[in-house]
């Protein structure tokens, strides 16, 4: 889900903005970059980000001023964490800006619905799913990625909504427009997340940092 900028007043855009300065300071800092060059996995890394942008250009308008596209930000997440991901959502954000398929200032409130809230949520549902689950590779695979997925396309719909009526748009065509599509959204964002991660776990287990064999195949 892509938000313009034109939805919010100049108040809700620079306050959306000075929010972001601490996320991405946090983000930039505990980002594992050396990890990246140790383990020769960068390139895939890099691979990702290419990924989530090509991901992010097959779109479609919703309502004026708000796109909607899978967002694949969970498979990013599970896989190289939650300061990558954030910063792998900046970096395919401004891919797309040089593309011409969004502006510059829609970047700041796509990234608190994209890039930041997905993230997070992924991350918040894997510590769940690791402390009161059993560590198993179905459920790693079934849970963190599939009902994940699912779960962040509701919630980020949800965010959008909430956040644009709090920002004075109306109610009305938005639960129209909007709303009504979420059980359209679900299954998508489900399997494509998925999909990649059961195939990245099978295939490429060390591009998926979140999962390790030890842990989730010894069992």
């Amino acid at each position: 889900m892509e938000l313009s900028s034109q939805l919010f007043s100049d108040s809700w855009w620079w306050g959306m903005l000075i929010g972001l300065a601490p996320l991405y300071w946090y983000a930039v800092r505990w980002a594992d970059f050396g990890r990246l060059v140790r383990e020769g996995v960068s390139g895939a890394y890099f691979g990702s980000i290419v990924v989530l942008m090509l991901t992010w250009t097959l779109r479609t308008d919703v309502h004026a001023g708000i796109v909607w596209h899978l967002s694949g930000m969970v498979f990013i997440t599970l896989a190289w964490g939650w300061s990558l991901a954030l910063l792998a959502g900046l970096a395919a954000q401004f891919a797309l800006v040089l593309a011409g398929l969004t502006e510059l200032t829609s970047v700041v409130p796509t990234l608190w619905v994209l890039v930041i809230l997905p993230a997070a949520l992924t991350q918040l549902v894997l510590g769940l799913v690791r402390a009161y689950l059993p560590k198993h590779f179905f459920v790693y695979v079934f849970v963190d990625a599939f009902f994940c997925g699912a779960l962040v396309a509701a919630v980020a719909v949800l965010a959008s909504v909430g956040l644009l009526v709090l920002a004075g748009q109306a109610w009305p065509p938005l639960r129209d427009d909007v709303m009504i599509l979420i059980p359209l959204m679900l299954f998508p964002e489900a399997f494509f997340n998925g999909l990649i991660i059961t195939v990245l776990v099978t295939l490429r287990p060390q591009w998926v940092w979140s999962f390790r064999d030890e842990e989730y195949l010894s069992r």
